[in-house]
């Protein structure tokens, strides 16, 4: 597990060396990233963490299985999306690389062909992205920056500015289990609220012709019932003492593709959204019924 007197070092945004954790970080605070890590049973978790962590799975076991499943959802979209022709995926709110990154993925089935950048606000997230780019990337293909969701002009000069990618070609844009966590608007935006939905919609308009959505997100309206008081308690949870949530329902989750055309199957359970392209290398994560994957997902098209 992470300790902070290894004096480890991460990269700002404009690539200045910051002292491990870096400032700024509330190191008493867990992070969705890192908690999320720890459900997928990764290594890149630290005490509060862990112990955030283990007080979420003793109300709600089964979340560790759905967190799987839904890493499982983001293989199969970048495996069917290859499949259809794309090469170039931005992974915005990327985490970190538990259960492999969109680009082992893709290297897997289309080696040398496909190039990634990931972003995300955490730069303990970042970092880590970074190392294993170091270790098992192409610098020509792949990066990761520290960039924010709730910025998206900043963020596609920062994706630009690598030069991995040409943004006058079609991409792939990856938001997946990040929007169910709320953005709050900057201070200075004199906006309130969760600015996610806007964002996006500044993300369908930068992305060329061609291009395409991806979004998996947690929702609270057709679930199994025996889900209702675990979910009221899981809010509660992340509201109190890590960072605030929401939980959408199908149409508001729909909108989220604004004009973006539903490739099939449209949008549905994780479990049922093309599971043909699971890679019989990866656990195969199943439920009683699809809706105990408690998220829905969906792929969508600019025409």
């Amino acid at each position: 597990m992470l300790q902070a007197e290894k004096g480890t070092s991460v990269a700002d945004e404009d690539g200045e060396l910051e002292a491990y954790p870096p400032p700024g970080i509330d190191m008493q605070r867990p992070s969705v990233a890192r908690v999320y890590d720890y459900y997928l049973e990764g290594d890149a978790s630290w005490a509060v963490d862990r112990k955030f962590g283990d007080a979420v799975l003793h109300e709600f076991p089964v979340l560790r299985k759905i967190a799987k499943a839904n890493r499982v959802f983001l293989h199969r979209v970048v495996r069917h999306l290859i499949s259809l022709g794309v090469t170039q995926f931005i992974d915005i709110g990327a985490g970190l690389p538990t259960m492999q990154h969109a680009h082992q993925v893709a290297d897997d089935l289309a080696p040398g062909r496909t190039r990634v950048v990931y972003a995300d606000y955490d730069p303990i997230a970042v970092s880590h992205s970074q190392g294993l780019l170091a270790e098992h990337g192409d610098p020509r293909r792949h990066a990761a920056i520290h960039a924010d969701l709730r910025a998206p002009d900043r963020l596609w000069k920062q994706v630009a500015d690598t030069a991995i990618l040409d943004l006058d070609q079609p991409v792939a844009i990856l938001l997946i289990a990040v929007l169910h966590v709320q953005q709050p608007a900057s201070q200075q935006s004199g906006d309130t609220g969760d600015v996610g939905p806007a964002a996006v919609a500044r993300y369908r308009e930068i992305v060329p012709r061609g291009s395409y959505l991806a979004i998996s997100h947690i929702t609270d309206e057709g679930v199994p019932s025996a889900y209702d008081e675990p979910l009221i308690k899981l809010k509660e949870l992340y509201d109190q003492k890590s960072s605030p949530v929401v939980w959408r329902n199908h149409r508001d989750i729909s909108g989220l593709f604004g004009d973006f055309a539903l490739i099939p199957p449209g949008l549905t359970w994780t479990t049922d959204w093309h599971p043909e392209d699971r890679s019989p290398t990866e656990p195969k994560i199943e439920f009683a019924t699809p809706n105990e994957s408690l998220i829905m997902a969906g792929v969508g098209r600019k025409a």
